[in-house]
């Protein structure tokens, strides 16, 4: 787990029950939280683990053995997050923002990776070849 010297002293981008700010983040997570657990998991573990893999792992523990270690899971991810870019431990701990609130927290870890300028469905790799800016083709010198 990376950790940061200013762990613990930046803001959240959003509030925790922010979710409507971005009503297609806060349905994704209502009808499907393994893809918005799973895109955020693939680029806070920085591609070492698939978007794909993230989802069905939390798939499994979520909807097949119980609710409990897919928080526990997701507050794993949190601590990550927060030590990656030094943010608050709010509104509480790590373990009871997933507990008492599951979806908020997706929710929110989400809209973080978004204001720290990634492109969510692009995952890791796509985030780190964003593409050739080219300069636009122009007729030949001025003419009379």
């Amino acid at each position: 787990m990376e950790n940061s010297k200013y762990e613990g002293e930046s803001p959240w981008s959003t509030g925790f029950c922010d979710c409507c700010s971005d009503v297609s983040v806060c349905c994704m997570t209502i009808f499907c939280p393994c893809i918005t657990f799973g895109r955020s998991a693939e680029i806070i573990n920085k591609g070492s683990i698939s978007c794909g893999e993230s989802c069905l792992l939390y798939c499994l523990l979520h909807h097949i053995r119980a609710v409990l270690p897919s928080i526990f899971y997701g507050c794993i991810h949190r601590r990550r997050l927060r030590g990656q870019y030094g943010l608050k431990q709010s509104p509480c701990n790590d373990f009871l923002v997933h507990c008492f609130c599951h979806y908020c927290a997706l929710c929110q870890e989400y809209r973080q990776l978004k204001y720290q300028g990634f492109d969510m469905k692009r995952g890791w790799k796509g985030n780190q070849n964003p593409g050739v800016t080219m300069a636009p083709v122009t007729e030949g010198g001025m003419k009379r």
